[in-house]
């Protein structure tokens, strides 16, 4: 098995964790706050592994050239932007349509990954992100009064075009992650992935708290209250981002993103077995398209 996959999958499954506390960080600071945790109570321990990958275990800190910077200032302000949408998707009423259009992510990632960097993807793998795609759809939408032929209708609705920008600012900012990545050109895919992320995460961390600083400072507060889950979030959103770069590194971004659909039967799971909530047939039929689609994936390809 290509090591991508398990990689992948072990960040899917710490990206739900850190998704699901922020979502209920969002009611007790709101989109900024909870947009923030991710991303500076997460920067102290990517700094600490860039330290230890390097001191310790006796990786080269590689060369940082200019095309590097570029791609990773890009990636982090397009990431910024799609988490703060997604948050603000939980606010919503019908938030279901708009989250399930944000899934259309590795579609755009594709897109993107060939007009930026000449990645094509073939037949397989466009199969097993439409399969994915439908089922996450699914199941985004299980539990609203929302059909399939409503889904496609409300692309003129503000949800659904909010699911959409957050869908780009995901796959763009996946695949600029990618770029920045393979401009390092070494020492390997995990000193790689570290030091990628090191850089987007201080970036995204201090054009936050300049934010912040100047337009929410009430924020500062909110967030010193609920610093016990705030640092949950972090530590896992710091485990989950390094496996998606290292991921990334090793294989083209919009594949990457078409196997972390696998965090949608987390989630499913997540509220079956633990909140005991009630499935009906429509998510059923979701978890098994989402299944079949990353069964294409990975054995086809």
């Amino acid at each position: 098995m290509p090591l991508w996959i398990p990689i992948t999958l072990a960040a899917a499954f710490l990206q739900n964790i850190r998704s699901s506390l922020q979502k209920y960080l969002k009611g007790r600071m709101g989109t900024t706050g909870a947009t923030f945790v991710r991303f500076g109570f997460g920067m102290p321990f990517v700094l600490v592994l860039v330290g230890i990958l390097h001191f310790y275990v006796g990786y080269v800190f590689p060369p940082v050239g200019a095309k590097f910077l570029v791609w990773v200032f890009v990636g982090s302000l397009s990431q910024i932007g799609a988490t703060f949408v997604l948050i603000h998707l939980f606010s919503l009423r019908n938030f279901a349509v708009g989250t399930a259009y944000s899934r259309t992510e590795p579609v755009q990632a594709a897109i993107f990954s060939l007009l930026f960097l000449g990645e094509g993807i073939g037949s397989p793998a466009i199969v097993a992100i439409a399969v994915s795609m439908f089922g996450v759809m699914l199941i985004s939408v299980a539990r609203d009064k929302f059909s399939i032929a409503a889904l496609i209708t409300s692309l003129g609705q503000r949800i659904a075009v909010l699911g959409l920008v957050c869908g780009t600012g995901f796959g763009f900012s996946a695949v600029s992650y990618r770029a920045a990545s393979l401009a390092l050109a070494g020492p390997n895919f995990i000193m790689q992935g570290a030091v990628t992320l090191a850089f987007a995460i201080t970036i995204q961390t201090t054009a936050m708290l300049i934010w912040m600083c100047l337009r929410e400072p009430g924020q500062f507060v909110l967030i010193r209250k609920a610093w016990r889950p705030s640092l949950i979030v972090g530590i896992a959103g710091a485990c989950a981002s390094f496996g998606w770069f290292m991921a990334m590194t090793l294989q083209n971004a919009a594949i990457v993103k078409a196997l972390a659909q696998v965090e949608m039967i987390f989630t499913f799971a997540t509220s079956l077995f633990f909140f005991r909530e009630k499935i009906n047939r429509l998510e059923i039929l979701g978890c098994l398209f989402v299944v079949a689609g990353i069964l294409v994936l990975v054995l086809l390809r």
